[in-house]
């Protein structure tokens, strides 16, 4: 088959997957099932430990701070074994070294998205397991004025790795309750470092090598995991839980040890998007991707 032969037949295979797909769509339109949004704002507050030797060489501790949004939803395509979930955070530490006449301040954003095949009733009705991938952009600035030459230091880290959750679905008394623990374990990718003692003035005057490091477990390892219930309150969801945030890092001489640990207050609930002309949709089946 010469070489136009293959572009007409690609062309061919193209305009049929995409009659197919308007066939599936325009056929089975109102018998798709319905997906909620399951979403939570949480506060949390408790008590981070915070070591840069870029800045000092003595680990700080206090006060940790952060908001939280998380948004899950089973996927488009086979929505019984599929979910993704999208989550944001702003956290904020305001710590002191061991001495209590010095001061650093920490502020990170980030957020992650991922998908995760899930199992339903394994063992037991009720309990599901959910593994997939994520991909996380998280960065931020430590301040410590009390450094002599460096007073910052920046925080940049992309990473890829596994994200998993185990979900029990069960009742206390009358009450619907959700108890989940979640693990996000990132495995591979790129964070930003300087050298030793490089001023970021250095840096600003084009001085730029050596600043970007490919992360895995041999100089980087991060754990952000939670256990949660979740208390159905009607249409409003109550989550009660506990957090832990490791950070870790070793490269270009400079040591970071970053640990947190949360207690979790958050409020939300599952919600749909209906429009007026699809309200005929409400006696689909209903797919949750959390909750039972």
């Amino acid at each position: 088959m010469t070489l136009k032969g293959h572009i007409r037949f690609l062309l061919f295979m193209l305009l049929l997957a995409w009659g197919c797909q308007c066939a599936v769509a325009q056929g089975s339109g109102d018998e798709r099932p319905l997906r909620p949004v399951a979403t939570v704002i949480s506060a949390q507050y408790g008590h981070a430990s915070v070591l840069d030797t870029y800045l000092s060489p003595v680990r700080y501790g206090g006060h940790a701070m952060s908001l939280g949004y998380e948004a899950q939803q089973a996927t488009g395509f086979a929505p019984e074994r599929w979910t993704r979930q999208l989550s944001v955070g702003i956290d904020y530490d305001y710590t002191h070294n061991p001495a209590g006449n010095h001061t650093m301040h920490s502020l990170i954003v980030d957020g992650r998205w991922g998908m995760m095949r899930r199992w339903r009733d394994v063992l037991t009705p009720g309990l599901q397991f959910q593994l997939g991938g994520a991909t996380q952009l998280r960065g931020g600035v430590l301040y410590n004025a009390n450094n002599s030459n460096n007073v910052a230091s920046a925080r940049i880290h992309w990473n890829v790795g596994l994200l998993g959750q185990a979900i029990y679905n069960t009742h206390i008394k009358r009450l619907p309750i959700t108890v989940r623990y979640q693990a996000a374990l990132p495995v591979m990718g790129v964070f930003f470092a300087p050298d030793y003692d490089e001023a970021y003035y250095e840096i600003y005057l084009g001085n730029r090598r050596n600043l970007a490091h490919l992360g895995w477990w041999g100089n980087r390892f991060d754990l952000d995991h939670m256990l949660s219930a979740d208390l159905h309150l009607g249409n409003t969801i109550l989550r009660i839980g506990y957090r832990n945030r490791v950070s870790t890092s070793w490269v270009n001489n400079i040591s970071t040890r970053d640990m947190t640990h949360y207690i979790v207050i958050g409020l939300g609930g599952e919600f749909l998007n209906i429009g007026v002309k699809n309200r005929n949709k409400l006696n689909n089946n209903i797919i949750s991707s959390v909750y039972q």
